[in-house]
């Protein structure tokens, strides 16, 4: 798949991810939620989960792709340190000896692409410029995956830093949901990191 489409797919995945919060939380025509408190919370959570998901497809299909010697949107042709015969193979050079490559752990995906691009260009400066973003993507992650007294620990500790106060107990649901006060104009949680996610992508892909 060419770059382009790599792009294209990625934010057409997030896109429906954002589509499925929006749907969850339709109104009848009493001004009541459709569906259940429940139901929006599990759908909420999954359609995080799926943002995280297309990201890590996103890094995983452009690094095969630039591995085996695409050029950028833009038309630059990143110095590459690998030349393998396909993607297919590209993957399996990034997996090496493991059962497979954590594209969650930006600390691994800075280390590839170091290795196998010149400055590690064109995925770098910006994975660098997302870093603690990427960091609290990883924490909402594990929050939406499994509850654990170390998973609330960090949702609450994430909380602190988005929202510029303690939120005890708060849930991944009511994270996601609430305004993040960092943003103008006014965008949730949810929204703001899909913001991140996409400008990084472009800027990614275009080179």
């Amino acid at each position: 798949m060419a770059i382009p489409d790599i792009l294209t797919k990625f934010k057409n995945e997030v896109a429906q991810c954002a589509n499925l919060i929006t749907n969850a939380h339709q109104r009848n025509a009493a001004g009541t939620f459709i569906l259940s408190e429940l139901d929006r919370r599990q759908i909420t959570a999954a359609a995080f989960l799926n943002k995280f998901i297309a990201w890590e497809s996103f890094l995983e299909a452009s690094l095969a792709d630039f591995m085996i010697g695409a050029p950028t949107i833009g038309g630059a042709q990143p110095t590459r340190y690998v030349a393998p015969p396909n993607a297919d193979m590209a993957k399996k050079i990034v997996v090496g000896s493991q059962r497979f490559f954590d594209y969650a752990n930006h600390q691994y995906v800075l280390k590839i692409v170091r290795l196998y691009f010149d400055n590690g260009y064109p995925f770098e400066p910006h994975i660098s410029g997302i870093f603690r973003d990427l960091d609290d993507l990883r924490a909402m992650r594990n929050a939406c995956a499994h509850i654990s007294s170390t998973t609330q620990l960090a949702l609450e500790g994430l909380a602190i830093r988005i929202f510029g106060q303690p939120k005890p107990g708060i849930t991944i649901y009511d994270m996601l949901t609430s305004i993040d006060p960092r943003e103008n104009p006014a965008a949730t949680v949810f929204q703001s990191y899909r913001i991140k996610l996409e400008a990084t992508a472009d800027l990614i892909a275009n080179g």
